[in-house]
């Protein structure tokens, strides 16, 4: 093999930067007096591109791993953004259904019957806290809505007032009523209206992450729901009194403007959470028995649910009305309720 330098034609430039590298291999070979063994390359026709083949090497090794993309379905609203999706929040009142016929056979106020002394009563029982719930201007009431039902000492009949005013005002057309079983030591509102206990208004106060919503019971009377006392706690009267108890309260006042919340409230002498669901209410129905309650306890029960401005005296168990009214003659019953405030 000759040691002249053949002279690179015009041809050769279109020649890749891989032939050009062997043949100065060759090259470099051939004056050691070395063999080539590199295979000749066809030359490109024409002129071409100049490709650094090392770099593109690296950079091909170097790139991702091409991803498969399935086609997204977008929603109205600005380009390329997926809406969130909203989960359901999984919060629904139970169902519960009252059991009227027992309620009807123990006296109390239920729909679609005949009207009856007890209906009556609680017809004029409830049209003047139903007037100062909804009151407007000078004389609109705080909370108004918001009925506490008490006595001084057990067994006056509270329970059966609160129950039977949640009836009446419930089967107003335009109001719906929320009633609470807040008679913590012994609660009585579920079993008198055959429903069953779960959750309440104590395990709400007690635990932030439970919403009030979970613990509603809708019943089978259209405009009521219950809402059960909840399991007994050692700080009863410091949960009620707490922030929390009071921002749910306000809450629900502000909210539901067309609802009437009424709290069946322990006896003021015998618990002290009476005096503390009083700070939270706009109006006191206090449930005195007729011939059974002396003076100085029913001064006493007032005292301490005296943080309510706006308390009513209703006479339960009563075989007289002290104004001559007796819807009883009428109804054929011989005895009534007097109210007064």
């Amino acid at each position: 093999m000759s040691d002249e330098t053949p002279k690179t034609s015009r041809r050769d430039e279109g020649v890749s930067l891989l032939e050009r590298a062997a043949r100065r291999l060759e090259k470099a070979q051939t004056a050691k007096g070395g063999a080539s063994q590199a295979i000749p390359l066809e030359p490109v026709p024409g002129p071409a591109p100049v490709v650094d083949m090392a770099a593109a090497a690296a950079a091909a090794a170097a790139a991702p791993a091409p991803v498969s993309v399935a086609p997204l379905e977008v929603a109205a609203g600005p380009a390329g953004v997926r809406p969130a999706t909203r989960r359901p929040s999984g919060r629904q009142s139970r169902r519960g259904e009252i059991d009227l016929q027992s309620l009807r056979a123990a006296g109390f106020v239920v729909p679609d019957s005949p009207s009856t002394l007890t209906a009556e009563e609680f017809r004029l029982v409830k049209r003047q806290l139903l007037l100062n719930a909804f009151a407007k201007g000078e004389a609109a009431i705080k909370n108004g809505n918001l009925i506490l039902v008490c006595s001084s000492q057990p067994n006056e009949g509270k329970t059966f007032c609160a129950i039977n005013l949640a009836l009446s005002i419930a089967s107003e057309r335009d109001v719906t009523v929320l009633l609470v079983d807040a008679d913590f030591a012994k609660p009585e509102v579920l079993s008198t209206l055959g429903l069953e206990g779960g959750k309440g208004l104590i395990d709400v106060i007690a635990d932030p992450s439970l919403d009030l919503a979970d613990c509603l019971i809708r019943t089978n009377i259209e405009n009521l729901s219950v809402l059960p006392a909840g399991r007994q706690h050692h700080l009863t009267t410091e949960l009620l009194a707490s922030e929390r108890m009071g921002a749910m309260i306000e809450e629900i006042a502000q909210r539901y403007r067309d609802r009437i919340i009424i709290f069946d409230s322990p006896p003021a002498l015998a618990s002290s959470a009476a005096g503390v669901l009083a700070l939270h209410v706009g109006q006191t129905m206090f449930v005195v028995e007729a011939e059974r309650t002396r003076e100085q306890q029913l001064r006493d029960g007032l005292a301490l649910v005296s943080a309510c401005e706006h308390t009513h005296l209703l006479l339960n168990k009563t075989r007289f009305s002290a104004s001559g009214r007796r819807f009883g003659a009428y109804y054929g019953y011989g005895y009534g309720y007097t109210y007064g405030s």
